[in-house]
């Protein structure tokens, strides 16, 4: 496989990670929030348990996030410091 072919499938897996990891951090909590409303409190605290979990869910998927750009960021930084030193050379 190509260079840029190798470059394009990390870069999709890396991305479809993502976006699985959001989305099921965010379905999640949701559920987590619901199981608590319904089955533990027998309804009585519908629906704040239910916002609670969503909002603990979008915040997990927003770590996520972040932490995939950390590195993407810090994967460029070092990728940039390699070129350049093999320019010096």
């Amino acid at each position: 496989m190509s260079g840029v072919k190798k470059e394009f499938v990390h870069l999709l897996a890396n991305y479809g990670h993502v976006g699985f990891t959001f989305a099921t951090s965010i379905v999640l909590g949701f559920a987590g929030g619901v199981l608590l409303d319904q089955k533990v409190f027998n309804g009585k605290t519908a629906p704040w348990f239910t916002f609670i979990g969503l909002a603990f869910g979008i915040a997990a998927g927003y770590k996520t996030l972040l932490d995939v750009v950390r590195v993407a960021q810090a994967d460029e930084k070092r990728q940039a410091r390699e070129e350049q030193e093999r320019h010096e050379r």
